[in-house]
Parts: structure tokens; sequence; C-alpha cells
């Protein structure tokens, strides 16, 4: 296994620790992932989603990976603010990206505390806020919306009520990505809703439901992309992203680079999927069967940090 880095893999996120967790009612629509989970009561639905997520950050920690947790306490407004990732990200250079939401209640999610967090222990230059383009109903959610090839500098994209071409333009213009958009429907015929369920791009290897993307043309590019910056395809079944395998995020920890994943993910993949991914990353299963009720995963969970950290200790003033 190698233990470089790599500026795929960030070594720290930011995830938030739900008090009121509940599957999302005005993202039911368009989130074929998505369950009401109608069978607990909301109070021990709640406190279970508050659990996983406490357990995932201790898990994440233990691996070296720098995880800052803010708790979300605004008594059920913003219920899937368990996802920060589509709310913003941030980039190499000391860019932060902030997005315009589909939902209006998602829209609450943005928080001020989390980029001055940002700014007083990251090296940040600029905030890019694309919010404005709410009104004007073009929406583009984060890494949800894009998974970004950092090395070959590709913003790969479903395209979907949450991912629009203007919105998708307009922020690879600003941060240096080649969008690459294709649709991906699932066997029911419905949009994706996030390509973040379809795939997963690591250092080595991609992780993408390859059958999902609809015209054959625009799959073999994709495919032909992802073979050209040297990773290994790891194609995933239908199934697979139903139980949310693609919906994974790489690290770096102390001792090299891991997968996160959730565990329901683990259990779907096939043995020689699982020995092609360690040849590079250690797996690191997460068991967050609450938050997938809403449907989104570990990737969903964590808003990767790709900003250099400011130097602790007293400041020296050039002479």
């Amino acid at each position: 296994m190698q233990h470089t880095a790599s500026i795929q893999s960030p070594a720290a996120v930011v995830m938030v620790r739900p008090h009121h967790f509940t599957p999302n009612p005005q993202t039911a629509a368009d989130n074929a992932f998505q369950r009401t989970g109608s069978d607990t009561a909301p109070d021990a639905l709640a406190q279970a989603a508050y659990r996983e997520v406490s357990a995932a950050a201790a898990t994440l920690r233990a691996q070296g990976v720098r995880v800052h947790l803010f708790e979300d306490t605004q008594a059920g407004r913003t219920p899937d603010a368990v996802f920060p990732n589509n709310w913003f990200s941030t980039h190499a250079g000391g860019h932060i990206a902030l997005y315009p939401m589909y939902s209006p209640n998602r829209r609450l999610e943005r928080r001020q505390d989390v980029i001055e967090l940002l700014k007083a222990e990251y090296r940040v230059q600029d905030v890019i806020d694309y919010s404005g383009l709410e009104p004007d109903g073009l929406f583009l959610e984060g890494t949800g919306a894009m998974v970004l090839d950092h090395v070959a500098r590709i913003a790969y994209t479903a395209r979907s009520n949450r991912a629009n071409a203007i919105a998708l333009e307009r922020f690879a213009t600003h941060f240096n990505y080649e969008p690459m958009a294709f649709d991906a429907v699932d066997a029911a015929g419905q949009a994706v809703y996030h390509t973040n369920v379809l795939m997963c791009v690591a250092t080595d290897f991609a992780l993408v439901g390859m059958e999902l993307i609809a015209d054959a043309a625009r799959r073999a590019e994709v495919r032909s992309r992802l073979l050209e910056s040297g990773r290994t395809l790891i194609e995933l079944s239908a199934g697979q992203i139903g139980e949310f395998a693609g919906n994974a995020l790489e690290l770096s920890g102390s001792a090299g680079r891991i997968l996160a994943l959730s565990a329901r993910a683990l259990r779907s993949l096939r043995p020689q999927q699982i020995e092609t991914m360690e040849r590079s990353v250690r797996l690191v299963p997460l068991e967050v069967p609450t938050i997938e009720l809403a449907g989104g995963s570990v990737r969903c969970m964590l808003a990767g940090i790709h900003l250099a950290r400011r130097q602790t200790g007293p400041a020296t003033l050039p002479r």
C-alpha cells in the first residue's frame, strides 16, 4: 500500500452533527435514495443520527484525519445539515466556494462560523459566493453535484435539478476545471440527483456506476477520461450504486490514504473490487444507516479541506 499524500485526498474534513435529524421532505421528490424512516419515532431517529455522526468522527480521528465537528441545533429547520459538502467546497491556493441550493430549507445550512474557522486555521484568499443564483433558479450543489478530479482538473457532473449548466460553467471558469456533464438515470428512468452517489474519484482508482450513464458515446468519453488519468476503473452495478457504494471519499490519514465509505456500501462490494482498492487505500467503513435514510451516505457527510494549514505558534515579522 502506498503512503504518499495526494492532492486528491484531503487530510481534514468538516462534519456537522445533527440534533434534530429527519429525512428532508423538500428533497424527497427527486432523491430516489431517500426513505422516510417513518417506523421510528422522531426523537429516536434524531438520537441515532447523532450517535452515528459522533462515532464516524471518532473513527476518522483515530485514523489521523483532522475533523472539524460542528453542531446543528436549528430545531429541525435544516434536516440535511449533516451533508455540508453540498453548500461549500475548498480548493488549493486558498479558495472557498459557496453554492446555490435547490431546496429552500437547505439554503439555511450555510454558516458563517464554518467559513470563519477555515479562515482562522487555514490560508484562505477568497470566498466566491454563487448563492445569488438561487433567485434565478440556477443550482449547483457543491461536491454532491460535481465529483472533482483535482489532478486532471475535471468536474464530472450528472445533470439534474441540482446541477445547472450555467452555474457549472461559472464554477469551471473561476476554478479552472473542465466541465464534463452527462445524463445519468436509475432503473426507473429517474435522473440521479447527485453525481457523488454515482462515482468516486480517488488517487489511483475511480468507482463509477457506468451503466447509469444513459448515452453510450458520453459513457465512453467518461471512461476514456478516467483511464487517461492513469486510474484503475472499478465499475459498479446499479445495485451497488443503490447501496451507496459510489458515495465514498478518499482521505489522507496518519498512516496513509484511506477510503471512507459506509458499512452498507462495503457489504455490497465484490472481493475483486475490494482487493483493487486495498492496493492503494485502507478501507474504513462507517455505520450510518440512519443518515442513509436521508438519501446520502458517508461522502455526503464529509466536506474535504483542500487548504494549506496555517502555521501554529507566534508569527515572526520580516526584518
